[in-house]
């Protein structure tokens, strides 16, 4: 989203999933008065550590954001020998 006017992005509310295209990392809007200065305050869906993310560079989360994590892990036990399907 690099290259948009601030005034352009989506305004996340708190509570709502977002994708931070920085850190290629989907987090709960843990707080919008950040974004005054022009930042979201982002926390990992399961809980974690907190971080800040330019206003610009998070939007809205999408199905496959939100699926991104899960489908890497069941590949990296898959080329493991693992099952992907946790059997």
């Amino acid at each position: 989203m690099c290259g948009k006017n601030v005034a352009e992005q989506p305004k996340l509310a708190v509570g709502a999933l977002a994708y931070d295209t920085r850190t290629d990392a989907v987090g709960v809007v843990m707080d919008t008065g950040a974004v005054v200065d022009g930042r979201y305050s982002l926390r990992p869906p399961g809980g974690g550590v907190e971080w800040t993310a330019v206003r610009s560079d998070v939007r809205p989360a999408t199905v496959a954001d939100q699926l991104r994590p899960a489908l890497a892990e069941a590949n990296t036990r898959s080329r493991k020998g693992g099952s992907a399907w946790g059997a």
